[in-house]
């Protein structure tokens, strides 16, 4: 029995996709699970988790945009701008104390999807739009679980 390569990678992407939720939630439940004196630790671990993948989520719009420059498509400028945005967005959040960090890493984290929203159906990747707001509401609810917990 053979599986199409498109079915292997589909598979692939739910796989590192919701494998990427468990630092989220791990770490969030842990926070309520430590002695006080971990939580700093465990929120900082969260924290920076959640900078990692926000910028990740703007990576996507800068490998959009260098594809759509690449083609001559217009909109590349928006993705390229964008690209940048949570990084830097992310970086902000990382330099705040967790009860203000981690609500910020939300709050950008359902930005971030809200954009994908209006622009992932012109790059091709509307299919994708149902997995990205089920990451979205476990990463931004394990965000603003672990800032209850400071």
């Amino acid at each position: 029995m053979s599986t199409s390569p498109h079915a292997a990678t589909e598979r692939l992407i739910l796989a590192l996709g919701y494998g990427g939720l468990l630092p989220f939630a791990g770490l969030a439940l842990l926070m309520w699970l430590v002695d006080a004196e971990l939580v700093p630790f465990v929120a900082l671990a969260l924290q920076g988790y959640g900078a990692a993948i926000v910028s990740f989520l703007g990576g996507i719009h800068w490998g959009v945009g260098l594809r759509y420059a690449a083609t001559h498509i217009e909109g590349h400028r928006f993705h390229l701008v964008w690209g940048v945005v949570p990084a830097l967005l992310a970086w902000v959040a990382l330099l705040m104390p967790a009860y203000a960090g981690l609500p910020a890493l939300a709050g950008v984290l359902v930005l971030c999807y809200l954009v994908d929203r209006r622009t992932w159906a012109d790059a091709g990747l509307a299919h994708w739009l149902p997995l990205r707001f089920r990451l979205t509401v476990v990463a931004a609810l394990s965000c603003l679980l672990g800032a209850a917990a400071t």
